[in-house]
């Protein structure tokens, strides 16, 4: 092992919803971008705003023996549409570029995604494998983490030694994953070459039913776990992610060894047969409109019935969705509900608009007066603006925690009963300080509307149990309604969308 081995990090995440407005650089450069050393001093900071993933690796590779980061490239649009391919082509060309410049280094670390999807190229994260790897040459370690809801190819797998997959949905683990990588490339360092098997099912989870604290996907996760220890470096296995619409749509199994290339396809095979056979249970339930209503009003007027968390599952920017589509809010406006919350919205025109005014400013919202998505259309309706923020929140619970975030100018707008929280910045509601940066007291909230479609469970668990969390059926760009999302490139058949489908183990799975 070198004495101080030169390690190169970096990386590009995108989650490509098909359906969704193209992902901008400018899109990117608002979220997370940077170069060379700016990573590092990013990194350095109590709130960094870098991937938890790279984080945990370089905290990881920190309490080890001495090591060089040789920063490249690291740049994040979280969930869009497909990226600009001249944009993507151009971080590509930069981390080569670094990395050439660089040259020797011992290993490459990647913090990458996996669902990303180019405006030309239907598999940015192989060319980015690819690149990487026709710069090092065969025998320098790359490994990298991967979302959950990444889309492999074949691509993907062969070209890095190791890819580690996040285990938890909320994804409350990225920093552990990237110091499971930090692991992984310490034995390789030190001699260990690994094997890999690589498992894709016809089998697409809709979003809904990945959930790790309990069904399917949790029971098969649980057994993945289990088997890793020994030679067994990794085992992981991917949801996939639906809006993506893309050929390398389905649940995938990548099992990862020390060199022993018959263990990795026992355990691939072992594991995606165990998945296979529990397909009947990815089937989304969601609960109706009408009866979301009925039970927010309820609640509004009946202080002795617990609280409840109505999620918008189908306008998850998480997953691509605009974040501002009307109709949860609107029905629960017109109805009359009282004490609900609704949050983040998406629509930097109304909260401009409100910091202009002033609180106090009582005006008539209108929503989405410029959006050109068929699913967010304008909503009106009188208000008064109860606060105002610069949108600057450090995460407290959940996902986001100790990691700093970027809404843009935000504000609590009152319609009625119902208090709006309004943002620049397209983003999910996964942490109680998106909304408490305007005055939310969740103490007092008798009905929350999240635009989320799971992430949110790890950041309001304390408020909201599974019991008190209602999934409702409307549109949106992220409907876990397969049959309504209108996927034409995923390879058919597949499970559910479709409901005769067969699947046989090939031979090998040894990539």
């Amino acid at each position: 092992m070198p004495a101080a081995p030169r390690v190169a990090i970096g990386g590009f995440m995108l989650e490509s919803n098909c359906h969704a407005p193209v992902a901008t650089e400018a899109e990117f450069r608002a979220s997370t971008y940077a170069e060379g050393d700016d990573i590092l001093v990013d990194l350095a900071r109590p709130a960094p705003r870098m991937p938890a993933t790279l984080g945990g690796f370089w905290r990881a590779m920190n309490d080890g023996d001495p090591w060089v980061p040789v920063p490249l490239v690291m740049t994040s649009a979280g969930a869009s549409g497909s990226v600009e391919q001249g944009f993507f082509d151009r971080v590509v060309d930069q981390m080569c570029q670094r990395l050439q410049a660089a040259l020797p280094v011992d290993a490459v670390f990647l913090s990458q995604h996996g669902a990303a999807i180019a405006t030309v190229e239907p598999d940015p994260d192989g060319v980015v494998f690819e690149r990487i790897r026709a710069v090092v040459g065969p025998d320098v370690p790359i490994v990298a983490t991967l979302d959950l809801h990444a889309n492999l190819s074949r691509r993907m797998v062969s070209e890095p030694d190791a890819l580690v997959v996040y285990r938890r949905n909320p994804h409350v683990d990225m920093a552990e994953r990237g110091a499971d990588c930090a692991a992984i490339l310490r034995r390789m360092l030190g001699g260990m070459r690994t094997a890999k098997a690589y498992a894709k099912l016809p089998l697409i989870p809709p979003s809904v039913t990945q959930n790790t604290s309990e069904g399917p996907y949790a029971d098969i996760i649980r057994y993945a776990e289990g088997l890793i220890g020994g030679d067994i470096v990794n085992v992981s296995v991917a949801s996939g992610f639906t809006s993506g619409d893309t050929p390398k749509a389905g649940m995938s199994v990548i099992v990862t060894t020390a060199g022993d290339p018959d263990l990795a396809d026992r355990v691939a095979r072992d594991v995606a047969t165990r998945a296979w056979a529990d397909r009947a249970r990815y089937v989304p339930r969601l609960t109706s409109l009408e009866d979301a209503v009925a039970r927010a009003l309820a609640v509004g007027r009946d202080p002795s019935l617990p609280p409840l968390l109505f999620a918008d599952v189908a306008d998850n920017p998480g997953g691509g969705g605009r974040g501002n589509t009307m109709w949860i809010l609107e029905a629960f406006h017109r109805a009359g509900v009282e004490g609900c919350t609704v949050g983040i919205v998406n629509d930097p025109e109304l909260a401009a608009e409100a910091h202009a005014l002033g609180v106090g400013a009582r005006f008539e919202a209108r929503f989405n007066r410029s959006e050109t998505q068929d699913f967010s259309k304008p909503f009106a309706a009188a208000a008064e603006v109860m606060a105002l923020a610069d949108g600057t929140v450090v995460g407290r619970h959940g996902m986001l925690v100790g990691r700093t975030q970027q809404l843009g100018p935000s504000a609590r707008l009152r319609l009625g009963g119902i208090d709006v929280v309004v943002v620049s910045l397209r983003n999910q509601l996964l942490d109680p300080a998106q909304i408490e940066q305007v005055g939310v007291d969740l103490k007092t909230v008798r009905s929350l509307v999240v635009k989320s479609r799971g992430h949110f469970r790890a950041g309001f668990d304390e408020q909201f149990d599974h019991d008190r969390i209602i999934e409702v059926d409307v549109p949106g760009l992220t409907t876990p309604v397969l049959a309504k999302a209108g996927l034409v490139n995923v390879p058919r058949p597949i499970f559910p969308l479709d409901s005769e489908v067969g699947w046989a183990p090939p031979k090998s799975f040894v990539v």
